[in-house]
């Protein structure tokens, strides 16, 4: 295992993920439960399925895509949903 490129993946998905509404979608669950260790394994396997789909979806997209492409998609998708919340919400 390549110890730089995990440590590099794990320190960005984690500053990614801390704060989101995922996170805040879980505080929210546990606070309305008080089931913290049912709440604490259903979201970390949710985020691992999440990470799988990422994962074999990436390893598929750029057999046939440029990075580059791969990063103006995604970047104009992150920016339409973020519109499209500010719109709706």
């Amino acid at each position: 295992m390549n110890r730089s490129l995990f440590w590099t993946t794990f320190g960005t998905v984690f500053l990614a993920e801390v704060g989101d509404k995922t996170q805040l979608a879980a505080m929210t669950a546990t606070v309305r439960s008080g089931q913290v260790w049912t709440v604490f394994f259903a979201a970390s396997a949710a985020l691992v399925c999440a990470t799988a789909i990422g994962v074999a979806l990436g390893d598929v997209l750029f057999k046939y895509l440029s990075e580059a492409v791969i990063k103006w998609v995604a970047g104009t998708a992150f920016i339409a949903v973020g519109l499209w919340v500010l719109v709706k919400g």
